[in-house]
């Protein structure tokens, strides 16, 4: 009989990448949407890309309703719970994300638990793991650092982000299933947009070419491509020594000025781009007045690395080159008609 993989959220960027490695490996996938109607899109687009999808199925599930969950759940043998609410503009209030963040979490892992899933697969972020004081200029990212949600620079997605990955772990410690679950921390997500169903990082990308900021803020994040974060979340559910940990899906790490400077090299005609960087007190009064600039106020001139060579031993999945990250998100932006080279 074939394993049945819980997905959900399936329609997005990591959630659609990671159906298509499951179907490809052979397992059949139930992937959760708000609305089926709609869902359907992302049905049509991985057979329009090649994958068989005669495996997949969409149920409705939303994660602020308890209901669907325990229908979604039934007979899955594992849970890629991947699903969370990434807004656009950061609420004023740091702690306005948590609730619905870490009951839709709450809510999938309990369900999963109860039904005797093998194991559970929780995407989080590494700004869980970043967010803390006294960083300075460079900061080794490791496993058991967590970010501090009480720390006051810090804002409300990775606040929600943290909080809700804590309560997972202390909910399965506390029932003695920690080995049944693992979570993946990307980094900035790249890669191509296969589905058309881009995620926030690909904004910084459009945003670069459309020239919302002529300079960069000073700014270095760890660069994960989605093929590797999928990869990374499927070698999670099948390999033995992976339960129990938390897995940096990430690679290297670029300033946001080296993102601009390829993409330059890249498409030398596109005259909007990025030239430099921006002062850090210029960053800061702009983030007074967008809302997107304020969350990496509190990553300023720090060089975050990932110090992920652990994962590739547990997974076997070797990080693509940062650069080709980049580059294959912007070639299809550029495919999809997002991003205007003229």
């Amino acid at each position: 009989m074939t394993d049945l993989v819980l997905v959900t959220g399936v329609s997005g960027f990591i959630g659609s990448h990671v159906a298509a490695k499951l179907l490809g490996k052979g397992y059949a996938v139930r992937g959760t949407v708000r609305n089926k109607d709609k869902g359907q899109r992302i049905v049509d687009a991985l057979s329009a890309a090649g994958t068989d999808t005669s495996r997949l199925e969409l149920v409705e599930a939303n994660l602020s309703h308890d209901a669907e969950w325990k229908t979604a759940v039934k007979g899955c043998r594992f849970v890629q719970h991947i699903a969370s609410p990434f807004p656009m503009e950061a609420p004023d209030d740091r702690e306005a994300l948590v609730p619905a963040a870490r009951a839709g979490a709450m809510r999938v892992v309990e369900q999963a638990f109860g039904v005797g899933a093998e194991r559970i697969i929780m995407t989080s972020s590494m700004v869980a793991m970043m967010g803390q004081s006294g960083r300075g200029d460079h900061m080794l990212v490791k496993e058991e650092d967590w970010s501090d949600p009480d720390w006051k620079p810090l804002t409300a997605y990775p606040v929600s982000k943290t909080r809700a990955e804590r309560a997972v772990w202390d909910y399965a410690e506390a029932q003695n299933l920690k080995s049944r679950l693992t979570t993946i921390c990307p980094g900035l997500v790249f890669g191509p947009d296969i589905y058309n169903n881009g995620g926030a990082s690909l904004g910084l990308i459009s945003a670069m070419f459309s020239g919302d900021f002529p300079r960069t803020p000073k700014i270095a994040w760890p660069v994960s491509d989605v093929r590797d974060i999928a990869s990374v979340h499927v070698a999670a559910m099948e390999a033995k020594n992976a339960g129990g940990r938390r897995l940096i899906a990430a690679g290297q790490t670029l300033w946001l000025k080296q993102i601009a400077e390829i993409l330059g090299q890249a498409y030398p005609e596109a005259k909007k781009l990025p030239k430099g960087d921006m002062a850090n007190w210029l960053v800061k009064i702009v983030s007074l007045f967008d809302s997107r600039v304020k969350g990496v106020i509190p990553d300023l001139g720090t060089f975050h690395e990932a110090d992920a060579a652990y994962v590739s031993g547990l997974t076997g999945v070797i990080p693509r080159p940062a650069k080709e990250a980049v580059l294959a998100a912007a070639a299809s932006l550029i495919e999809n008609g997002q991003i205007n080279l003229a």
